[in-house]
């Protein structure tokens, strides 16, 4: 399907284990984005979730309507594959990949309208590192990890951008496409690859303070098995870029 028209903007949700989150950050979404005046869809791409998630995402499409809710259920993805298949059934002109655990903020049409009209940028990414952005609810070792991981890839890979860890992305979907079709990691190392093959594709990219608040409900992913594919990946990237 086409977009329908120059300012639709697809959203999409990975999800795994969020039933408690998942109601309020969709309503929190369809009111800020409605109120604002954008054509939105919001994409929820489920990891099989045993806590009964996709179940709530398919309620929340017959809620909202078909037309501004798509909920999709995924075995085994990592982040690289929900994005490929939620990107298919996207219909904006551009696409926002947030968490939907409640740690970004849903008032996203500010860095959509504002920051990415601004420069017209191909991508615009929301920083932790940068400006008054910040990270809440953290304990110290959680803390160290993040800084440790985006420390090393500025240092290996200089990337021009300040924040590489972080999943709350703006991009246009053109821009998306190529740089999937270019990726080759999966799990937490997939957004740090994205910024570094965007920059050598040229593409432009914007970077927008956030505040990044913990999760209230359900538990993070991020685990010992993480940690070490991500420090695969990035010697794998600086060893091919």
């Amino acid at each position: 399907m086409a977009p329908r028209g120059p300012e639709r903007l697809s959203v999409l949700l990975p999800t795994y284990n969020e039933r408690d989150n998942l109601p309020l950050v969709v309503w929190l979404l369809a009111r800020t984005l409605g109120d604002s005046g954008i054509d939105f869809e919001i994409i929820i791409i489920d990891d099989g979730s045993p806590d009964g998630t996709q179940e709530v995402a398919q309620q929340l499409e017959k809620i909202y309507g078909s037309d501004k809710i798509v909920s999709w259920e995924l075995f085994l993805f990592a982040s690289g594959t929900a994005y490929i298949h939620g990107m298919k059934y996207a219909t904006g002109n551009f696409i926002v990949i947030m968490d939907a655990d409640l740690s970004h903020h849903v008032r996203l049409h500010f860095m959509y309208s504002l920051k990415q009209k601004e420069g017209n940028f191909d991508i615009v990414s929301g920083t932790r590192y940068k400006g008054n952005g910040g990270v809440y609810g953290w304990d110290l070792k959680r803390k160290l990890i993040s800084r440790g991981a985006n420390f090393l890839t500025q240092v290996l890979l200089r990337p021009g951008a300040s924040d590489l860890t972080g999943s709350f992305r703006l991009y246009r979907k053109e821009v998306l496409q190529k740089l999937m079709e270019k990726c080759v990691s999966k799990g937490y190392v997939f957004q740090m690859e994205m910024i570094v093959r965007a920059r050598q594709l040229g593409f432009s990219i914007g970077e927008v303070p956030i505040s990044f608040v913990d999760r209230v409900y359900g538990e993070s992913k991020l685990g010992g098995n993480e940690i070490v594919s991500f420090l695969k990946g990035l010697l794998t990237l600086f060893a091919t870029t």
